[in-house]
């Protein structure tokens, strides 16, 4: 029986035939996924391109098909890797399963040394954020583009700055949308730290902090990451851009991370009766107490 080291479950708000059409048709892949698809099961599953990693061609080989599961070895960086997607009818819609094995140390990804497949747990979490917005009709949170060192996304919130502000610096406002323990000290020279300050006592360092406007957190290598926000007609077009790492090796796991969470933030400010489409988030050798899911 296969081990997985990543499990992901999701309630994606779409009946369980349109959700399976979704992940097996290949416009609609097009759309939420990949740059590219190809598909014509049971033989083929394939998705490529700048949004994928390792994505200059397709690595995937299709093992198992049936009315519920697509599960395709997928080789990344000369590794042989297994994903596995299941579908099973929820209350709210449809409960969405991601598995994947092969992921390398958490080590060695927040230290950048994990290659592509160091990417794979925050692609596939941005990847299911847009599955459920593509389903729902809603205007997708942009994707990682694998090629670039520009590491810049823009969107619009259905919220006014000064709240959409405040969602990113309260600690128990950012765990719900973004689903992982944060400690914040919402000032310049105060700490932010995913996980908490008993897991990062350091923390990065707010070296700019206008509330409502903009906000700048300076990391221990010297990375920023910045968010701006301006108002128009009661909304926010919030852009994050994350800079002053070596653009020859760029921190893509953890920009796919922010991207996957800020996916969160709009639904937090846009749907009524809100609540988080995860159910489940694992990821083998992650220190316990990083994420926070309410069930």
């Amino acid at each position: 029986m296969t081990e997985f080291d990543l499990r992901l479950r999701a309630v994606v708000p779409a009946p369980l035939k349109v959700v399976y059409e979704a992940l097996t048709d290949p416009a609609a892949l097009r759309v939420w996924l990949a740059e590219h698809a190809d598909v014509d099961l049971p033989g083929k599953y394939e998705f490529w391109g700048r949004f994928t990693p390792d994505g200059a061609e397709p690595h995937q080989r299709v093992l198992h098909v049936d009315e519920r599961t697509i599960r395709f070895a997928w080789t990344l960086d000369g590794v042989q890797t297994t994903t596995q997607f299941e579908v099973a009818e929820d209350e709210d819609g449809t409960l969405v399963t991601l598995s994947q094995t092969d992921l390398p140390r958490f080590e060695e990804v927040l230290a950048d040394r994990a290659g592509a497949r160091g990417a794979l747990q925050t692609f596939w979490s941005l990847a299911i954020a847009n599955l459920a917005d593509y389903v729902a009709g809603r205007e997708l949170t942009p994707k990682c583009d694998f090629t670039s060192a520009e590491l810049h996304a823009a969107m619009v919130i259905d919220a006014a700055p000064d709240e959409v502000f405040d969602s990113m610096i309260q600690p128990e406002v950012f765990r719900q949308w973004f689903g992982a323990h944060v400690d914040i000290e919402p000032y310049v020279g105060g700490r932010f730290a995913m996980g908490g300050f008993e897991l990062d006592p350091g923390g990065a360092k707010f070296v700019e902090f206008e509330p409502g406007r903009k906000a700048t957190l300076l990391f221990a290598d010297n990375e920023t990451t910045s968010w701006e926000l301006e108002g128009s007609d009661g909304k926010t077009r919030l852009t994050v851009v994350h800079s002053g790492f070596d653009p020859a090796n760029p921190p893509y796991p953890g920009w796919a991370g922010w991207l996957g969470g800020l996916a969160g933030l709009r639904r937090y400010h846009e749907l009524p009766h809100w609540r988080s489409i995860w159910r489940q988030v694992e990821v083998a050798g992650v220190p316990t107490g990083m994420f926070a899911i309410d069930q």
